[in-house]
C-alpha cells in the first residue's frame, strides 16, 4: 500500500488464509502502535486508527442477523474515517449476508465512503464480482490473491500472496471431497 494504492482486495479460495492475513495485519498494526515488536521483516507505517469487521455473527438474543450486525459495525468504522490519525480498515467477506446485486452496489459505496476521506485498508472476498469495484480513482484498488492446488483429494496451500484476481475456486471440490453429491 502506498500513495496511490488505498485498498488491497484479497481473493482466494476457501481456507487459503485471507482472514488470517487480515487478522495478522491488524495485530501487527496494534503492536506497532503500542511500540512493541512486530512479526515482520520490516514494517513502516504512520500512526493509524484501526477499524475491523471480522468474525461478525448473528444473534437471536439481540434479534440481529449477520448482515445487520455487519452493517452496524461498518457504520462505526465509517465514523472513524476522515479523523486523526488516519483509518486502516480490515473487512472480512464484505457484505456476504445479502444478495449479489446489493452486495456489489453496497461494497462500492462502502469502499468509496472509506477511501474518499483518506482511509486505507484490506478487504477479503470470495466474490469475483467485487474484484471490479468501481467508483475509485484508477489504481486505488489493487487485487491480490492466495492460490491453492487440489491434489490427491487434499488441498495444498503455499500461503503466498500473489498479484491479480483469483482465477480458480475450490468450493465444489471441497464439497465433493466430503461426500456431497454436487
Amino acid at each position: 500500500m502506498g500513495a496511490n494504492t488505498r485498498v488491497l482486495l484479497v481473493g482466494g479460495s476457501n481456507m487459503s488464509s485471507k482472514s488470517t492475513l487480515l487478522r495478522s495485519v491488524g495485530i501487527n498494526v496494534v503492536l506497532a502502535m503500542a511500540g512493541a515488536p512486530v512479526r515482520a521483516r520490516t514494517l513502516r507505517l504512520t500512526p493509524l486508527c484501526l477499524g475491523a469487521s471480522i468474525r461478525i455473527n448473528d444473534s437471536l438474543q439481540e434479534g440481529s442477523s449477520r448482515f445487520y450486525a455487519e452493517i452496524t459495525r461498518l457504520r462505526k468504522i465509517f465514523d472513524l474515517a476522515g479523523g486523526q490519525p488516519a483509518l486502516m480498515f480490515l473487512l472480512d467477506e464484505l457484505l456476504q449476508g445479502t444478495n449479489s446485486k446489493d452486495r456489489r452496489i453496497g461494497a462500492e459505496g462502502v469502499v468509496r465512503a472509506l477511501v474518499e476521506p483518506g482511509a486505507i485498508g484490506l478487504i477479503s472476498t470470495h466474490d469475483l464480482a467485487l474484484t471490479e469495484i468501481g467508483g475509485l480513482p484508477k489504481g486505488h484498488l489493487h487485487n491480490v490473491r492466495f492460490q491453492d492446488e487440489f491434489e490427491n483429494g487434499t488441498m495444498q496451500f503455499d500461503y503466498r500472496l500473489r498479484e491479480g484476481v483469483v482465477t480458480k475456486s475450490n468450493g465444489l471440490e471441497l464439497m465433493r471431497s466430503i461426500g456431497l453429491d454436487v
